[in-house]
């Protein structure tokens, strides 16, 4: 896949981010994606990703902003570095209660490509700022 490609496929899937679009972000994806959850386990497979994030969408309401996209050469790999505004909707098992607190935290993605889809989406960001960001003594 051309390193053209790649970058509208990446695009595409974090604008459906922001627009709360599940179905575009889905389509994007391969079947058998592989999903690295920030300090947590893989998922494999779209059904299960398509269930990550109705969860998510129970807890946090999030929007990326400062999106950068990198490229690799020969378009099989992709980062995305950006900067996620956040509200802490409903409390999330182990984690601070939630009271709609508003949070800002660097994060970053890194994807693989595979027939034109993505075949890999790994997430990192700092859990331990977030934690900070969204507790009562944070």
């Amino acid at each position: 896949m051309a390193e053209t490609e790649t970058r509208a496929l990446i695009e595409r899937y974090l604008e459906a981010f922001n627009a709360n679009d599940y179905d575009t972000m889905l389509a994007c994806l391969h079947e058998d994606v592989a999903h690295d959850i920030n300090q947590g386990g893989r998922e494999i497979g779209k059904e299960k990703f398509r269930w990550f994030n109705a969860e998510m969408n129970r807890h946090y309401d999030e929007r990326l902003a400062d999106i950068v996209v990198m490229v690799a050469e020969g378009g099989v790999r992709a980062a995305a570095e950006f900067t996620v505004h956040g509200k802490y909707l409903a409390t999330a098992e182990g984690l601070p209660q939630a009271n709609g607190q508003s949070y800002t935290l660097p994060a970053g993605i890194f994807f693989e490509i595979d027939d034109g889809l993505i075949s890999r989406v790994t997430t990192y960001y700092n859990l331990k700022d977030w934690i900070a960001q969204v507790s009562d003594d944070g």
